[in-house]
């Protein structure tokens, strides 16, 4: 789901909204103009999206604390954004940064040029070095520059969130719904309406360019966003919620019956909880490597020391860094019941393994319990029932050798095939070297 945050009406996402509708993706629309409840978490949320509006980033209005934090929430999550004008700044604020009053008013169709960053990044590498927008907004921010009087003008923070300070989104409807709101202001750009046709005509290319690209982004991401999102504001008390489950992990890496020396990878490792137990197992002479999606997680891994134990390395364990045959045993516990594909998943895995090493599916409870506790049946589609797994696995050139689905923990080990091959092309995205 995306969510659009509205403060007035005629400040809708126009040209945003046909992009996202496009790509096929659904959205839900906070519009705090009505009295809409701005949501209190970013956890079911693949992009956020805020827009503009008439109040001021640095001054306090109904809505803005809320807006703060489900901004810092989708920041920390790397949850996709896009904030235009106020929310631009309201973006700018959540990640540190001030906003404040700018030199004056500008409205109207004036220029912006892109530095020299806009050329690598994702959604502007592909506009024009110059480009005239529309330009409704008083306030600003302090940011790296791009535009002469009002120096911000478009943004990246990290990876996965732009601001917009001028008005990339509108269209003819957009200017009429803004000079009808803001008729005084509209007076001081003369042809600021009349001029829109053949300013759109010669933007609208370059606009839907850059929304289809952010909605294209959205899409691709999607999955691990929002698996991203819910460890995220977990994170801090994951520790804390399951800290009678380390006799539990140990057990089960006990029954990986690694060797002195061996490579082993914690796939979706979390906090790190059974990196201890890994390590112990292949010793000082062995490799050890915790992966996870979310950096949150990661950071409390750290916060309990289990980098002693291990490296902790933040990425996608369906795209894993890592060369072919690279590591002798994967562990992972609960991460299939989060993956996109797990059929995909377990074939990367086999990818990276040797033959003959081992793979152990752990979780601290059962297939039956889970379901009770969420308060649902057990789902017939799960990966995880035998009648799944097992073809599954074989499949990925893996053979199932062990199944226990027991009311107080959950464990399939598998071998790596002898002989297997990845019937696709390898999708590993680097050749590094593990050794030592």
């Amino acid at each position: 789901m995306i969510q659009i945050v509205e403060h007035a009406p005629q400040e809708g996402p126009y040209a945003i909204g046909a992009a996202i509708e496009a790509a096929g993706l659904p959205t839900r629309v906070c519009r705090t103009w009505a009295g809409d409840p701005v949501p209190d978490t970013a956890d079911d949320l693949v992009g956020l999206v805020v827009m503009g509006g008439a109040m001021a980033a640095y001054e306090d209005f109904p809505s803005r604390s809320a807006e703060l934090a489900l901004l810092r929430a989708a920041l920390d999550a790397e949850v996709p954004v896009l904030g235009v004008c106020l929310g631009a700044q309201l973006l700018a604020v959540a990640a540190g940064g001030v906003a404040r009053p700018g030199n004056g008013t500008q409205v109207g169709w004036a220029d912006v040029r892109m530095t020299e960053a806009a050329r690598a990044d994702a959604l502007f590498g592909a506009v024009p070095e110059r480009m005239r927008v529309l330009h409704w907004h008083g306030d600003t921010m302090d940011l790296p520059a791009s535009c002469d009087r009002y120096p911000v003008q478009a943004f990246r923070i990290g990876g996965s969130a732009w601001g917009t300070q001028f008005h990339l989104e509108a269209d003819e409807v957009t200017v009429g719904a803004f000079a009808d709101a803001f008729p005084e202001e509209a007076a001081t750009a003369p042809g600021v309406v009349d001029d829109a046709p053949a300013e759109l005509a010669v933007l609208a290319p370059h606009r839907d360019g850059v929304f289809h690209r952010f909605a294209a982004f959205v899409a691709e991401r999607a999955q691990q966003t929002v698996t991203r999102a819910f460890f995220t504001r977990r994170a801090a008390t994951w520790e804390e919620r399951f800290a009678d489950d380390g006799p539990r992990y140990a057990a089960a890496v006990e029954r990986m019956e690694l060797r002195p020396g061996r490579r082993v990878l914690d796939l979706g490792c979390g906090t790190g909880r059974a990196l201890p137990a890994l390590r112990a197992q292949v010793g000082d002479a062995g490799l050890v490597v915790g992966i996870d999606l979310t950096p949150a997680m990661l950071t409390a891994a750290l916060r309990e020391g289990r980098d002693k134990d291990g490296c902790l390395l933040l990425a996608d364990a369906c795209r894993l860094p890592l060369p072919t045959g690279a590591v002798d045993a994967v562990f992972s516990a609960g991460l299939i019941n989060h993956v996109p594909d797990p059929a995909t998943a377990l074939r990367e895995w086999a990818r990276v393994t040797a033959p003959g090493g081992t793979l152990l599916l752990f979780h601290p409870s059962g297939r039956a319990e889970r379901a009770a506790r969420h308060g649902r049946p057990l789902d017939p589609d799960d990966p995880l029932a035998e009648e799944h797994l097992r073809p599954a696995l074989r499949t990925a050139g893996w053979e199932l050798s062990r199944y226990e689905d027991a009311e107080n923990h959950f464990l399939a080990r598998a071998s790596r095939v002898a002989g297997w091959s990845e019937p696709a092309a390898e999708n590993h995205i680097a050749e590094n070297d593990l050794a030592g």
